[in-house]
């Protein structure tokens, strides 16, 4: 698999086109699971770990991937599977996060497929609140038809990681505390686990919380509050969208948003797990007022404050 990535300048003409490109894998004998391509570093077969006593249970070791000491989460146990079939090969697929590297134990890696996110759908809603995926999609493979899961890995990180939401004190603007009061932000996000985080950091400052799990909803949202007569961007301080979504990412919704004379001076953040310099070049071109790696309390509430020093 060591050529597998070897056209990342290439896969990054997709975004701005509401495309995508999934990378492939299994961790039981049947199913077809799926991450961002954009999200991986690269894919090796599993080396030999060394263990990390009082890990946490998911956590199978630490593995060296080029002098580099990389934490090897087994996502099998992280989703609710119990173990590895025997004829399955291990896996690692290393995956930058927010920030962070971390490799996932899998089976059988099979291969990247080209995508459309209007292809990509949200979860039946049967699957409930504690599911670990982000949406579907299905496609032609090996002569069938078949599911494809997409793992909410920020959901896994979260339960690992345990996120700090708190806000330092010191970031805190006296003067803007009372003017943050029933403020209202949009949060555009396809993971649950996102969102919450979001709300756990805003919500305490008496800022209100508008939810939407994806791009079109979102959009969809926007427009049948302009047509009830409301002036978004008066309305709403900002909106905090994630870049990739099921049926509209991000970077297609900023679009839509831009070319709509109502809604084009609506104030868009990017918040992404999605990181680098890229994503910064990528926001502007596109349209977004600023760029968030995901998790990062003080950087939503500086975004916040700046925002209504720009208004007030």
């Amino acid at each position: 698999m060591s050529n597998v990535l070897n056209s990342v300048d290439q896969r990054t003409k997709l975004v701005g086109k509401n495309r995508l490109e999934l990378l492939l894998f299994k961790i039981n004998a049947t199913q077809l699971f799926a991450i961002n391509v954009f999200k991986v570093r690269e894919v090796v077969k599993l080396p030999k770990l060394n263990a990390l006593p009082g890990s946490h249970p998911h956590i199978e070791g630490v593995a060296t991937i080029r002098g580099v000491s990389i934490p090897v989460i087994d996502l099998r146990k992280a989703i609710g599977f119990t173990h590895l079939p025997e004829h399955q090969q291990a896996n690692l697929i290393i995956t930058e996060y927010n920030r962070t590297v971390q490799g996932f134990l899998v089976g059988d890696v099979e291969r990247i497929i080209n995508m459309t996110w209007e292809d990509i759908l949200p979860p039946p809603k049967s699957v409930g609140k504690s599911s670990y995926l982000t949406a579907i999609t299905r496609i032609d493979h090996q002569g069938s038809n078949r599911l494809v899961s997409i793992i909410d890995v920020e959901k896994v990180l979260a339960e690992i990681i345990q996120y700090d939401v708190s806000v330092s004190q010191d970031v805190l603007d006296a003067q803007l505390v009372d003017e943050m009061i029933g403020r209202k932000v949009f949060v555009v996000d396809d993971s649950a686990t996102a969102r919450h985080l979001i709300i756990e950091t805003l919500a305490p400052l008496g800022i209100e919380i508008i939810e939407a799990s994806d791009g079109l909803q979102a959009l969809t949202m926007l427009k049948r509050w302009q047509q009830e007569g409301k002036h978004v961007a008066d309305e709403i301080l900002m909106m905090i969208s994630d870049a990739e979504m099921p049926e509209m990412d991000g970077y297609k919704l900023v679009h839509e948003i831009r070319a709509d004379d109502a809604l084009k001076n609506l104030h868009v953040v990017l918040n992404t797990s999605l990181s680098g310099s890229f994503n910064n070049a990528l926001a502007e071109k596109v349209g977004f007022n600023r760029f968030i790696s995901k998790f990062q309390p003080d950087a939503l509430v500086e975004a916040v404050q700046d925002r209504l020093r720009e208004i007030l």
